[in-house]
């Protein structure tokens, strides 16, 4: 496939959107206060439990802004552990996971830690993919109790998943299941229930943050991997700018968009609300944290987005809305929206030169809303 325009060439149409959207919050700022900032920028990042004791953090410092509408400058802050519990992510071909990949040594694959040792343990692709696959005891169990690596190792691997949903053989292997690593949210694909809440959520250790910056429990157990390995392999440190927002929050985010941009401009760097891949965890939004944190803005052509873009996949990650795919994702370019498919479906993403998940999953292009 084309390899997408080198990022330092041109800037993102969606950088020059978001910077007249930064200028209208901060017309905001004059007019409402700073509360209504906080709404335009996507309110307080917290999760169920804190919203219902009153919108304080796990911290105690009290509710902080997400900053989807273009992120703020600054130093950051050190991230904080949550006390919610955080899970380690597995991989389904060998047993391990990024955390194995914690101190960014490379093996001799590129890859970090479990993510690429194929060579020490390989699950050999099943073959009997047709109608039986839902009924196989061990893919039923699984999908009934296990975890999503259990299931993907149950069915044969990740191409083997992903060869099940394409050739529509396996119904059980849903899409639209929110709690899952494969769902997928786009224009097309509304979240259900659309104010889906994930949980349990965490922030991710050792890592800067702009915004609260929570994110389902095992997404920050990865992103404080790919931090620390980015930092390592001398990319430099990131931070997380933006990371789960409620369908409430992203009506408000969507909402200063519309009214700063019109909706056809929005729709093309924000979601509408229960189309977020934010609300489902496992979404993040990565900036720049050299001599303080950067803007979204000033993210294309730095060392990190760079090296982001060569090696997100070994932590689980991908890079959701590449450069020149608008017409099947429905968004602008965003080098810092990372989406999380766990360690297998990320690798075989990669090693299958795929640039969108729609294409990843044999989904038809989501360019616009229904209707």
């Amino acid at each position: 496939m084309r390899e997408p325009e080198p990022s330092h060439r041109r800037a993102p149409r969606a950088v020059r959107i978001r910077a007249w959207a930064a200028l209208a919050v901060a017309g905001v700022l004059v007019f409402g206060g700073s509360s209504a900032v906080a709404a335009a920028l996507g309110g307080p990042v917290v999760s169920r439990g804190e919203a219902l004791a009153g919108g304080r953090v796990a911290d105690g410092t009290g509710t902080e802004g997400a900053g989807d509408a273009g992120g703020g400058d600054g130093d950051g802050t050190p991230g904080s552990a949550s006390t919610l519990p955080v899970p380690g992510q597995a991989s389904a071909e060998n047993g391990a996971g990024p955390d194995d990949g914690a101190d960014g040594a490379t093996d001799d694959a590129g890859g970090t830690g479990g993510a690429d040792d194929a060579d020490d343990a390989v699950t050999s692709p099943r073959t009997d993919l047709g109608d039986g696959l839902c009924a196989d005891p061990a893919v039923a169990a699984a999908l009934q109790g296990g975890a999503d690596v259990d299931v993907i190792a149950a069915v044969g691997g990740a191409e083997a998943f992903r060869s099940a949903v394409v050739g529509g053989n396996a119904p059980c292997l849903s899409l639209t299941e929110p709690h899952r690593v494969w769902v997928v949210v786009n224009k097309q694909r509304a979240l259900d229930p659309i104010d889906y809440w994930p949980e349990p959520q965490a922030r991710a250790e050792g890592v800067q943050r702009t915004s609260g910056g929570h994110l389902r429990a095992d997404v920050a157990v990865a992103v404080s991997q790919l931090a620390a390995a980015a930092a390592a392999e001398g990319a430099g440190a990131v931070g997380v700018n933006s990371g789960f927002r409620s369908y409430a929050i992203q009506q408000s985010t969507y909402a200063g968009h519309v009214g700063a941009l019109g909706r056809d401009a929005a729709d093309l760097i924000s979601a509408r609300p229960g189309h977020s891949e934010h609300q489902t965890g496992l979404a993040v939004d990565l900036v720049a944290c050299d001599r303080g944190c950067g803007t979204l803005e000033r993210f294309a052509g730095t060392p990190q987005a760079e090296w982001l873009a060569a090696n997100a996949w070994r932590f689980g990650f991908i890079v959701r809305y590449e450069n020149g795919m608008t017409a099947v994702t429905g968004y602008d370019w965003e080098p810092w929206h990372l989406r999380y498919l766990g360690v297998d479906l990320a690798k075989a993403y990669h090693d299958g030169g795929f640039r969108t998940l729609e294409e990843f999953f044999g989904l038809p292009a989501a360019p616009g809303y229904p209707g």
